[in-house]
């Protein structure tokens, strides 16, 4: 079915989800529009979210089809070799010609799209989520549902990265292109990191963590979204409770990663400038 009939089958289907008491008794067109949307996530033909004219904007109807995917699925046991697992959704199945390095034991949810070029160590891609060409995933990172890693991202060693399918119209978490992430970062809760930025190790990014610009004689605060180029590491500020005054996470932005198209050297002189914990 064409594009405009999906979104409509899906929000339908949707909107009637509470009502229905047996998913196994849908009529044949919507089950066959939810397998549509997912295969389309699957494939790298839909995403999540998208940017246009520089607004990242989160399409709905996919969220929802997502989540009608599960009430569709029953819990089975999967086999892979000697491993056994039991969930809903099943694995994404590698046939070789996709130009993705999978390292042993490196897991894709099915519904999840891995680009050409990118490369997984053992780590996890969760349902709806997208990951650019020529990014790396490394050790025990974690893709969390519907978030957005863009081209030439490098996610480091245990890395988390948050996911999101409830509330519908919640944004998920946005890396865009030639980022950095560090060794145990934490990003979550629709938090978005601008174009080569760099997250020192450690640091950890919510809806509401303080993200302090410390550049300049004045600090200047601001809330959910990295700037292009800077460059982070993990901080403190003073916050007042009753018992009184303590320190509490923040993210300090300590300088700017030169724009360059030579990222990979860039990286490099901004690790060695700002002495930056990787």
């Amino acid at each position: 079915m064409n594009l405009e009939t999906l979104k409509k089958m899906i929000a339908k289907t949707f909107d009637e989800m509470d009502s229905i008491k047996k998913f196994d008794s849908l009529p044949e067109d919507q089950v066959e529009a939810i397998k549509q949307a997912l295969k389309g996530l699957d494939t790298g033909e839909y995403r999540v979210c998208t940017k246009e004219n520089g607004v990242w904007t989160t399409h709905q109807w996919l969220k929802q089809a997502i989540l009608l995917f599960f009430k569709l699925k029953k819990m089975k046991t999967i086999e892979v070799g000697e491993f056994r697992f039991v969930d809903k959704i099943p694995l994404k199945k590698w046939e070789g010609n996709e130009g993705v390095r999978v390292v042993p034991h490196a897991l894709v949810r099915q519904g999840a799209y891995v680009s050409p070029g990118a490369v997984l160590m053992p780590s996890y891609v969760n349902i709806g989520a997208w990951v650019g060409p020529g990014t790396m995933v490394d050790t025990w990172a974690t893709v969390g549902s519907c978030a957005q890693i863009g081209a030439h991202v490098h996610l480091s060693g245990g890395v988390g990265i948050g996911g999101v399918l409830e509330p519908i119209q919640a944004s998920p978490v946005i890396i865009e292109d030639n980022v950095f992430v560090g060794s145990r970062c934490i990003v979550v809760e629709g938090v978005v990191v601008e174009e080569g930025a760099v997250l020192g190790a450690g640091v950890t990014l919510t809806a509401s963590t303080k993200i302090v610009d410390v550049r300049s004689k004045e600090a200047k605060i601001v809330k959910g979204r990295i700037p292009r180029n800077a460059v982070v590491i993990p901080g403190t500020v003073s916050k007042d409770f009753p018992a009184g005054t303590f320190g509490v996470p923040a993210a300090l932005i300590i300088g700017e990663r030169n724009d360059s198209t030579d990222k990979k050297t860039s990286l490099t002189q901004v690790l060695r400038d700002f002495e930056v914990s990787v």
